[in-house]
């Protein structure tokens, strides 16, 4: 055979390989862009390869472990609060013992959402696999809050995943108790507990509703530092009419912290609970 048509059929053979190739990682790709599926859709699957299996055994055990994992998923969900809602990755560059991708993540913890970008790669050597993130980025509609900023900001420069997830764990459960605190005192006290930012605010006001113009506001902030860690500052300011500060200067003074004081003996809601007690029985 001549040279020229063998160097040709050659060609067109690394041609057609290299195209083998490329269509072969468009694949993966495409199916690794969307990892979450409806039951419906994972029961579908499950019943198309039903014909593939061989008695009813096989398909049982398939189902049993469906139920399994999607228990175990339920639990770590009702511990930690996190609930993704979509999740998406891209393979960038893969070799025998590299392999980059890109993910997209977003999702809820309690009431907070979040959206996270970032890349991961991996590396094998021998039988131990590495993992590094990089190129971290977070978004968050409570990062308004100069405190929770900086933290964000922080854990991008780290990409520090790990500390994001602790963190906002604890700190979205704090914002749950406060607003299930302050839904609580508005169902148990409507005449006297106002909410003017609704349960999402960080304050309730309570009002004497004998005493006219008599309010207390209690602020409940919740601060999140750059290190990840969430400390609740509660706080009380009174509002009082001059007639009765004039009458009740010592005692009125002392409410804020006499407040504070029961804070740290009984807690927040036995606190509050005592305070709501006090002033509705005044005169």
């Amino acid at each position: 055979m001549d040279n020229s048509i063998f160097q040709a059929y050659e060609a067109e053979i690394q041609a057609l390989e290299e195209e083998v190739r490329l269509l072969a990682e468009e694949y993966e790709d495409i199916k690794q862009e969307s990892t979450f599926f409806s039951d419906e859709e994972i029961l579908k699957a499950i019943k198309s390869i039903q014909g593939e299996t061989k008695g009813h055994e096989s398909l049982s055990d398939l189902i049993a472990q469906l139920e399994s994992l999607e228990t175990d998923l339920s639990f770590l969900m009702e511990l930690t609060g996190f609930h993704f809602t979509s999740h998406s990755k891209k393979t960038v560059e893969k070799t025998r013992n590299r392999t980059v991708q890109k993910h997209r993540v977003s999702g809820k913890c309690h009431s907070l959402p979040f959206q996270l970008e970032f890349q991961l790669l991996e590396m094998q050597n021998n039988e131990k696999v590495s993992a590094v993130v990089s190129d971290l980025s977070i978004i968050m509609e409570s990062r308004e809050d100069s405190n929770v900023s900086k933290f964000v900001s922080r854990t991008e420069e780290c990409a520090d995943l790990l500390t994001f997830f602790r963190s906002l764990s604890t700190y979205a459960e704090w914002h749950e108790h406060r607003r299930h605190t302050f839904l609580h005192f508005k169902a148990k006290y409507p005449d006297i507990v106002t909410l003017p930012e609704g349960l999402l605010g960080d304050f309730i006001i309570l009002k004497n509703p004998k005493v006219s113009g008599f309010e207390l506001m209690i602020v409940w902030k919740i601060h999140l530092d750059e290190e990840g860690i969430t400390t609740p500052v509660l706080d009380l300011l009174p509002k009082i009419p001059e007639q009765v500060l004039e009458q009740r200067m010592r005692s009125v003074e002392s409410i804020p912290g006499g407040f504070r004081s029961a804070l740290g003996l009984f807690g927040i809601e036995a606190a509050i609970e005592n305070l709501i007690k006090v002033l509705g029985s005044e005169k």
